[in-house]
């Protein structure tokens, strides 16, 4: 057996409910009910040029730098919905994935993947719809499949541990990281700041938008006006 090669037991997902609860709601909300921290690294961006939201839990996979035979066993085992989130440790010289893989990934129902670390036929795979993708990049090296690697283990993708299950959400924005115990909470807060922000966006529009809290704030940090 080769160290560091591991296929652990599948995983609890969250209720489909809640899942869906979250398509629609931006990034960026979400995170601010979750101490402004919940994001992956920004550099991290979405490949596809398909403005659809990507939501489903998380299946992980761990490779090596510039190695994708564990996220080949990951594209049979993921189930239609879940989002393939690679630990590639950030790797700039080769890809992980390809147009191939993407489109078996698609067919199979697989909500997204967001790799940190490369892919290539950037172009076709922008082009896609059923699926979004997230990447640091592109570049025509391809991968080796040499492993090892884990699949649903515990990663860490951006700077985020990302554990199986967790919910990913993803937008033009970027990527956030709600654990699945944490998730039904989460869901509320952000559906209450959608709403707030949807008032705050039609006082705007009607010019009915008090900003009291500024000089407050600048009067408790002590800040003077001549």
């Amino acid at each position: 057996m080769q160290q560091g090669c591991h296929i652990y037991a599948d995983f609890d997902r969250p209720d489909p409910a809640i899942i869906e609860g979250f398509r629609g709601i931006p990034a960026a909300n979400i995170d601010d009910n979750m101490g402004r921290c919940a994001a992956i690294d920004g550099a991290i961006a979405r490949i596809s040029r398909s403005r659809a939201p990507l939501v489903g839990p998380a299946f992980t996979v761990r490779v090596p730098e510039g190695d994708n035979l564990m996220f080949h066993k990951a594209m049979d085992m993921a189930k239609p919905g879940d989002v393939v989130v690679i630990d590639a440790g950030g790797g700039t010289e080769h890809a992980i994935l390809g147009e191939l893989m993407v489109t078996y990934c698609r067919v199979r129902g697989i909500a997204g993947i967001v790799v940190d670390g490369l892919v290539r036929d950037a172009d076709a795979i922008a082009e896609m719809e059923g699926i979004t993708i997230y990447a640091r990049g592109a570049t025509p090296n391809g991968p080796y499949k040499n492993g090892p690697g884990e699949l649903r283990g515990t990663v860490s993708v951006g700077g985020r541990i990302v554990r199986p299950g967790d919910l990913i959400v993803g937008d033009g924005d970027g990527v956030v990281v709600i654990p699945r115990e944490g998730a039904a909470a989460v869901l509320q807060a952000a559906q209450e700041t959608v709403k707030k922000e949807e008032a705050i966006l039609q006082g705007i529009m009607q010019g009915q938008y008090p900003r009291p809290w500024v000089d407050e704030k600048l009067r408790e940090i002590g800040c003077t006006e001549d």
